[in-house]
């Protein structure tokens, strides 16, 4: 899978858990869970979505290493 690959899914997961959001409010470099005003339990789900996807758990420890979508494209393709 590659970067491409992971960022779909990244988004595709996020709009799955957060219908009401659309594709163009999710900048790259923004807080997900600020910018798009989703809480901590949203936040979760889409952990939780991404790891049945990609097979990579996220620990607590490393919420802040996966707090924006690049940050996320980055934790899951290096763990892949």
């Amino acid at each position: 899978m590659n970067i491409a690959d992971i960022k779909k899914t990244i988004i595709k997961e996020i709009l799955n858990i957060a219908p009401e959001i659309e594709e163009a409010e999710i900048v790259d470099d923004e807080n997900i869970q600020h910018s798009l005003e989703i809480d901590s339990f949203d936040f979760l789900k889409i952990l939780i979505a991404l790891n049945e996807k990609l097979g990579v758990e996220v620990p607590e420890a490393d919420y802040t290493k996966v707090d924006t979508l690049n940050k996320m494209v980055d934790y899951f393709s290096k763990r892949l």
